[in-house]
């Protein structure tokens, strides 16, 4: 019985990790009205409830860890 709890807390543990993906571009625009980010490569992100952009500027490079098979953005990082 315990080898079978430990089990599902191993693949809960595993499957919790796979659900957020990161990715790094540059700012080409910021919409504060809608709180979306748009990345030189096209992509648009959608900022969580609660994200803080410090630092954010267009041109400026950031990770933005995101909610896989989503656009929620549940992080945004400014990159030097």
């Amino acid at each position: 019985m315990m080898k079978s709890i430990l089990a599902a807390a191993s693949v809960l543990a595993l499957t919790g990790a796979a659900l957020a993906a990161e990715v790094e571009g540059v700012v080409t625009n910021y919409d504060a009205a809608t709180n979306m980010i748009m990345l030189e490569s096209g992509e648009t992100f959608t900022l969580a409830e609660g994200v803080v952009l410090d630092g954010l500027t267009p041109g400026g490079r950031v990770v933005i860890t995101y909610d896989d098979g989503t656009t929620n953005a549940t992080s945004v990082t400014v990159v030097e």
